[in-house]
């Protein structure tokens, strides 16, 4: 489709687009991304369904202007950023599915220890620059919405099975059909693995164990319809926030010690949504959707991490400790049980008027979160734990934290010309935020209390100029904004940015390239701080404010497709360069203009490349590139060899070959070179990426 015609009917402000009428898309197919009235990325059902991907981290990897930090291996707890928006457990990018936000507390505690199952999702949507703000809390760096499987036309499903080492299963299932007015669809995930890691003295494994379910229903009348949404899903994992000491990691990347083998996540989340839709007349038509999210989870575990710095400083006791070949007194282990609500309704309002397309919006939210964490402590003796006692929990682990929210949007896309279209969108935000925080292990006392509120408007507007049928121009501005969280005070102030895009799109026929830059001037600029993530300063709990900074770069996407005979090559390329540094000293937290930020590569690239035959058989790389990163803010000034993570290149190789029309086998080679190197230093000690892993498996289609 030309630009100058694609411009005027698709944006990313337009009415949001469904599959079966009744997925809530925020940009739509992998096309319109491409004409986006501000940057945004589709990893499509096709992608999807080709590198049979169980870790979002992978997929988020091939989208320009995004940055992931590893953890697990297994993208268990993602951390994502986008842009500006640094990863820390995926705090300042608003996460939702099927358009519903989907943190476990989104604007008191966004920290994303709860992420849906990218295997079972349909296709993923990021949005980035000024149309975001339709959205938010976040809205800095840039939306993930991850779309489920549509409710299909008529009976069908699908059944995934993919079986890899360390005893690997993946199944994924779903069927569903409409009948006359009435549609239905089950869902469901299963995986377990025993890990590509082998704990010290232990006979427990290093895995996990995932079941997801999630059915919906829905109605269609003449002109509205009703869909009703339910999700369950429960997670036993054996993991750990410990990593290794350089010099083990060095002889054995994919060792644990022994001090972790009693470490693991449980976890369950229930989600459910009822939204309606009315078709008013030709010109206006509603959407209103109420929602709750339960999410409760107990990561039992312990925090070695004055061992593994002590270890790595070279002593003795510490390394023999680690090693379990000395005793050790007082090993604490905490129950970090946590208990999350997040509920509201959200309300659309739109109107097609001719040359302009408007939206008005409105969400009033609400989340809690209740802390409640007993410690245990245990003695090593003889290489094994013994348990001793229980502390009870006090103080900031025995509190409650929630936020009450009130949201509205106005967005306008303007078609002032056959080839300029203006999107306008102006976002208003009022936040209240609490702890109470308790003494008493029963909470018998009266609690100390804090409390912040924030107000923020937050404008933005954007262009998209058809220079001709192949040539679009784009820019735009925006305010960004990220809520204080359950920990602030009234003197907190929000972090807040004004943000700036600039680009070319090119198109011809199966040519594509695109060309943006991006800044983002932060006046405030906040690490948000936790276990998982300290911040630069240690902490483990609140916020570390480092002030100005200016966080810019390049995004570069090129893509086409060639046919040679009976071939069909496909390849698409990713890049993004970001420079991210502190903008003037800060005496208050000690940083200086020119540290550079914590956690955002300077260099980041995928391809992505395929050979496809007539016959169905095809053939797949997926090559991904990510830079090192700092660990702390202002690591160029750090000459320690732990202040930095290592860069890393992987080549996933996919072979899949058609059976019959309904059948599939296919083969993958996870990281082929089996490179493996320090992705990550948090939360505690070096760890490893992901070894060489193969997997066979076949989708049936019915």
């Amino acid at each position: 489709m030309a630009i100058a015609l694609a411009a005027v009917s698709t944006s990313a402000l337009a009415e949001p687009t469904t599959q079966a009428d009744e997925v809530i898309e925020i940009i739509g197919s992998k096309e319109d991304a491409k004409t986006v009235a501000g940057s945004g990325s589709v990893i499509a059902p096709e992608q999807l369904n080709v590198e049979v991907q169980t870790d979002i981290n992978q997929l988020m990897k091939t989208v320009p202007g995004v940055y992931v930090r590893e953890e697990d291996g297994e993208g268990l707890r993602p951390n994502i950023g986008i842009r500006a928006a640094s990863g820390e457990r995926s705090s300042k990018v608003t996460l939702m599915v099927d358009g519903v936000m989907i943190a476990p507390a989104p604007y008191s505690n966004p920290a994303a220890y709860y992420f849906p199952e990218a295997y079972r999702m349909h296709s993923v949507e990021v949005l980035k620059g000024a149309p975001l703000l339709r959205y938010g809390p976040q809205t800095t760096g840039g939306v993930v919405n991850l779309v489920t499987t549509p409710i299909p036309q008529e009976r069908q499903g699908q059944v995934t099975l993919r079986l890899g080492e360390n005893n690997s299963r993946d199944i994924h299932a779903y069927y569903g059909g409409t009948e006359g007015a009435f549609g239905w669809l089950i869902d469901t995930v299963q995986r377990d693995s025993d890990g590509f890691k082998t704990i010290d003295r232990s006979n427990r494994d290093a895995g996990y164990d995932i079941q997801d379910y999630l059915v919906k229903l829905r109605w269609t009348g003449a002109n509205q319809s009703l869909t009703a949404k339910a999700q369950y899903s429960e997670q036993i994992s054996n993991e750990t926030y410990a990593g290794l000491t350089d010099a083990d990691f060095n002889r054995d990347p994919n060792r644990r010690y022994g001090l972790t083998s009693i470490d693991q996540m449980d976890n369950q989340h229930n989600g459910y949504s009822l939204t309606y839709e009315l078709d008013i007349n030709a010109l206006w038509r509603l959407t209103a959707v109420a929602y709750r999210n339960d999410y409760k989870r107990n990561w039992f575990k312990g925090s070695p991490s004055s061992l593994i710095a002590a270890a790595n400083a070279g002593d003795a006791d510490a390394i023999a400790v680690l090693n379990g070949s000395q005793d050790y007194a007082g090993l604490e282990y905490k129950n970090n049980n946590r208990a999350y609500e997040s509920y509201g309704i959200e309300a659309r309002l739109f109107a097609d008027l001719g040359d302009h397309e408007l939206e008005f919006g409105v969400r009033d939210h609400s989340d809690t979160m209740d802390r409640y964490q007993p410690v245990d402590v245990y003695d090593q003796v003889n290489g094994s734990l013994v348990y001793q006692s229980t502390i009870a929990p006090t103080g900031g682990d025995n509190r409650l934290e929630g936020a009450d929210a009130q949201a509205f949007w106005l967005a306008d896309l303007w078609q002032m010309t056959d080839r300029l279209a203006v999107n306008a969108v102006l976002r208003y935000e009022d936040a209240e935020t609490y702890r109470r925080q308790f003494a008493t292990p029963e909470r018998s006392d009266s609690p100390s209390f804090r409390s912040s509120a924030a107000e923020e408007w937050l404008p933005g507007v954007s262009f998209t100029y058809a220079v001709n049928n192949n040539l679009q121009v784009l820019a735009g501005v925006h305010r960004g904004f990220s809520p204080l969280g359950g920990g602030a005070t009234a003197n907190d102030e929000p972090e807040t940015s004004v943000n700036f895009e600039a680009g070319l799109r090119y198109s011809d026929n199966a040519w594509f390239a695109e060309a943006i830059a991006f800044r983002s001037d932060f006046d405030n600029q906040a690490e948000l701080c936790s276990v998982a993530s300290p911040c630069s300063n240690g902490a483990t709990s609140g916020s570390f404010v480092t002030g100005e900074a200016l966080v810019q770069g390049l995004e570069l996407q090129l893509g086409n497709t060639w046919q040679h005979g009976a071939f069909e090559i496909p390849v698409a390329f990713n890049y993004t360069y970001t420079s991210a540094e502190i903008s003037a000293d800060n005496a208050v937290t000690g940083v200086a203009d020119g540290d550079v930020l914590a956690a955002i590569p300077e260099h980041v690239m995928s391809a992505q490349i395929g050979l496809l035959h007539d016959s169905g058989w095809n053939q797949h790389l997926v090559i991904k590139y990510m830079d090192e990163t700092c660990v702390s803010v202002g690591c160029q000034n750090d000459t320690s060899p732990y202040a930095y993570t290592e860069a890393l290149t992987t080549v996933d190789f996919i072979s899949r070959y058609p059976l019959t029309k309904q059948t599939t086998v296919f083969l993958k080679v996870e990281n082929l070179l089996d490179e493996q190197v320090i992705i990550g230093r948090l939360p505690y000690g070096a760890r490893p990426n992901k070894p060489q892993n193969i997997s066979v498996g076949f989708d049936y289609r019915f």
